[in-house]
């Protein structure tokens, strides 16, 4: 039977996903992949280990399937935006990816912010200059490691370093395309965005551009060799994954919001037409014609992932020993929390925020008869209301009237309803656990026609979808909750600064 696979590599994590083509999972794998953070904010991975964690994911998918590698017809990545993947002239990595979660960048985006390039920007390309983003480290590598700027012969997001890994072919979809250098309008490459950044040295090592369903190349026999993929199988040329994984669960389309809580909080919706504000990003659409409008900060379940990491450890190591979701094993202790009432409140900007890069996290109304419990809830509860920021901006420039979540949290139906009450929303969840990867298989599958095109999902959503309907007393108690959450971090915007200083002017540790 024909199956399609999906890739999908985040921040942490590669995986390999096999489909049906009714949208049946067959098979999943993942492996970790490694970041390195060599100095405060610089959060980077090496390229070659990221393709060699996803061969491996591939080939176990294809093993765990039980099935010939023939069977699968077309292939399509989607991975995390934003960042760099640098190749010099002999397509080698460039030194490490640098990924979206760096901020080394930040002090370029202040100026950029202060001089006006930052208002141009939104004007020409639709979307402000932020620390992750392609043009920052761009010029961060310009002004800081001028030698190796001067070698860069491809500039490639991550999913395109995986498309080269799989096809030897060098290129870029029409979403990634646009994360700095396109014009809103046209939505083509622009060279006035380049000249407005000082990047017109690499105006040549831009990629090409094809549409997410378009076949851009063909399984190489090393790679055959390597993952037990079969020769020759076509590869898409993918896409962005929050577009993926709006696209997974029915999102990607207008009169509704997609909301992935993931590392990112990432809050989009798709428009007929540019409409531009310094609030989100106005992208490339799938297709011409088409723009996906996101508001997005690294301040979503990252902050929830560095909880259970750093304060979780034994449960971590029970769960793993027992073959129990951490998730499953916490389930209990967080709905206890939500079950009382807290002064806890949670502002996940751990890795970055809506108020700049010197915000940092914090919990306040912490008190001793507080537990970690609590503390779980402020830091869930504080993610959602960082989402609602996000839409709030998005509902004074585009009608909709439902949200559409997906991300590891969502699966928790206590979730999902707080998110329906902080949101004020009704909520929808798809019974759908890899929904970038979906997403990535639906332009695969489209791109060999056994779709019609990448919006025809062959399942049926009504019956995998549940609705949280929010409920008008919680909605009330949150609404209050989150004025106090707006209101603190108004409160803090003068002192963040200044709490970043205090790392430079720390002198040596006594003794």
């Amino acid at each position: 039977m024909p199956s399609i696979l999906g890739i999908d590599s985040g921040l942490t994590v590669t995986k390999a996903a096999l489909f049906d083509i009714d949208g049946t999972p067959i098979a999943v794998a993942r492996r970790r992949v490694s970041q390195s953070i060599p100095r405060p904010r610089h959060v980077e991975r090496d390229m070659d280990e990221l393709w060699t964690a996803t061969a491996e994911a591939i080939a176990e998918a294809i093993r765990i399937s039980g099935r010939p590698a023939s069977d699968i017809r077309a292939i399509a990545a989607t991975a995390h935006g934003d960042g760099v993947y640098l190749l010099d002239d002999q397509a080698r990595p460039l030194g490490p990816a640098m990924l979206s979660l760096d901020s080394r960048a930040g002090a370029i985006v202040d100026r950029w912010n202060e001089d006006g390039t930052a208002q141009q920007a939104i004007t020409l390309t639709g979307q402000a200059p932020h620390v992750s983003a392609p043009a920052a480290l761009l010029a961060w590598v310009r002004d800081n490691e001028p030698a190796r700027f001067t070698k860069i012969a491809h500039v490639l997001s991550c999913k395109d370093w995986l498309r080269f890994c799989l096809t030897n072919t060098i290129g870029a979809d029409r979403t990634e395309a646009s994360t700095s250098f396109t014009d809103v309008r046209t939505q083509d490459y622009s060279d006035a965005a380049l000249r407005l950044y000082g990047l017109q040295a690499i105006g040549d090592a831009l990629p090409p551009v094809s549409r997410s369903d378009e076949v851009v190349g063909h399984v190489t026999a090393e790679v055959a060799r390597r993952t037990g993929l079969a020769e020759g199988t076509p590869v898409t040329a993918g896409l962005h994954d929050v577009t993926a994984s709006a696209l997974g669960v029915g999102g990607h389309k207008a009169g509704l919001v997609a909301i992935i809580a993931g590392t990112y909080s990432i809050n989009e919706t798709v428009s007929f037409e540019p409409r531009v504000d310094g609030r989100w990003f106005c992208r490339n659409g799938i297709v011409p014609g088409q723009w996906h409008n996101m508001a997005i900060s690294p301040a979503s379940t990252a902050n929830y992932d560095w909880f259970l990491d750093k304060l979780c450890a034994a449960e971590f190591a029970r769960a793993e020993a027992s073959g129990q979701s951490i998730h499953s094993l916490l389930a209990p202790e967080i709905e206890a929390a939500f079950a009382r009432p807290s002064t806890a409140l949670f502002h996940p900007f751990l890795f970055g925020s809506p108020y700049g890069a010197a915000a940092s996290a914090g919990f306040a109304g912490l008190g001793g008869w507080h537990g970690r419990g609590d503390m779980l809830r402020a830091v869930l509860e504080g993610i959602a209301m960082n989402h609602r920021i996000h839409v709030d901006a998005l509902r004074d420039g585009f009608a909709f009237d439902e949200a559409r979540l997906t991300g590891g949290i969502s699966r928790n139906p206590a979730i999902a309803q707080m998110f329906a009450d902080v949101l004020g929303l009704p909520v929808t969840v798809t019974d759908t656990d890899e929904s970038a990867a979906w997403g990535a298989a639906l332009c695969a599958g489209a791109g060999v026609g056994l779709f019609a095109d990448h919006q025809s999902d062959p399942r049926d959503l009504a019956k995998i979808s549940r609705t949280c309907r929010p409920d008008p007393v919680r909605s009330r108690h949150y609404e209050e909750r989150y004025g106090l959450f707006c209101d603190i971090a108004a409160a803090m915007t003068p002192l963040w600064p200044r709490i970043s200083k205090l790392a430079a002017s720390d002198g040596p540790s006594p003794g």
